[in-house]
């Protein structure tokens, strides 16, 4: 009995790192590497991040830390102000 309710924690866990919201961030990030032509590999080199970092964020897998998506966002040529408001634009379109 123990272990399912660990089960059930550790699914609940998961599933709370694939939010609406994360993949919203991952979806901005993703036409933001595509406005710019960039590969994953090549906005993770000009971010300093890992190609595999960048599609986890891309697959919202993952919960970005701020100085993350700084570096992201100067990575990809635009002010951190653009990929939030382009993450808002889809938060929006996906709630209507």
């Amino acid at each position: 009995m123990r272990d399912e309710r660990i089960e059930r924690g550790t699914q609940l866990c998961k599933a709370s790192k694939h939010s609406a919201e994360h993949r919203a961030l991952g979806r901005a990030v993703r036409v933001l590497r595509a406005r710019a032509a960039l590969s994953q590999e090549e906005a993770g080199f000009r971010a300093g991040l890992h190609r595999n970092y960048v599609g986890a964020i891309e697959r919202g897998e993952i919960n970005p830390t701020f100085r993350v998506l700084l570096k992201l966002a100067r990575g990809l040529g635009v002010p951190l102000s653009e990929l939030v408001r382009d993450y808002e634009a889809i938060q929006r379109s996906v709630k209507q």
